[in-house]
């Protein structure tokens, strides 16, 4: 891991997903968690303090390490108690098939380098009655702009961690088994290149 990665790239992260309109995002996504949560990009734990007192349990899954030292942090002013796996979620998680009650999927699939792999073992993990809450950055309907997201994508995945600007969140979770039952799309203000937004919940189908 070079110098950008481990020093620069998890306070960007932070500082970018701070803002108020992701901020307003995920406290009208976050609260509706119940259960079981498993959190996949749980980053620098920005949503653990929207969890209500009906979540029982978080676990909290992000490839840096970084990033989950500051989530760590944050864990003292949860409400509720949080577990730390270290692994990638392409990866077998440590959890019991069928035993999580809510996943939560903040800005995560754009940057996941085997979505498919991840969205296999959300569905595995998950109850037939759970729930995947996604909100989550991705291609636009608008030509004009998905050609900007597919010329930028190369470069913005070297300086953003991954991160692609033109996934289409809804067939990607339909290809892996779930269906969506509730999905807003819409663009936050700026760059429409980087701000079509999916916000919605799918099921196990």
């Amino acid at each position: 891991m070079g110098f950008y990665s481990k020093y620069v790239l998890p306070g960007l992260i932070d500082l970018a997903m701070s803002n108020k309109d992701t901020t307003r995002l995920r406290a009208e996504t976050v609260p509706q968690a119940r259960g079981r949560v498993l959190e996949i990009g749980i980053g620098s734990g920005l949503n653990l303090r929207l969890y209500s007192p009906e979540v029982e349990h978080v676990y909290g899954l992000d490839p840096s390490a970084e990033l989950q030292q500051m989530a760590a942090k944050k864990t003292s002013s949860a409400r509720v108690p949080v577990t730390f796996p270290q692994q990638s979620a392409e990866d077998r998680l440590p959890i019991d098939d069928s035993s999580i009650d809510t996943v939560v999927m903040t800005w995560t699939l754009c940057s996941i380098q085997n979505p498919r792999a991840a969205l296999e073992q959300v569905k595995r993990v998950l109850k037939t009655d759970g729930r995947l809450i996604v909100v989550e950055h991705g291609r636009s309907p608008d030509g004009k702009v998905t050609a900007w997201q597919d010329q930028l994508t190369p470069m913005w995945k070297r300086v953003a961690g991954g991160c692609h600007l033109n996934r289409e969140i809804d067939t990607l979770l339909e290809r892996a088994g779930f269906k969506v039952v509730n999905l807003k799309t819409f663009y936050l203000p700026g760059p429409r290149p980087m701000t079509y937004t999916y916000q919605g919940i799918a099921q196990p189908a």
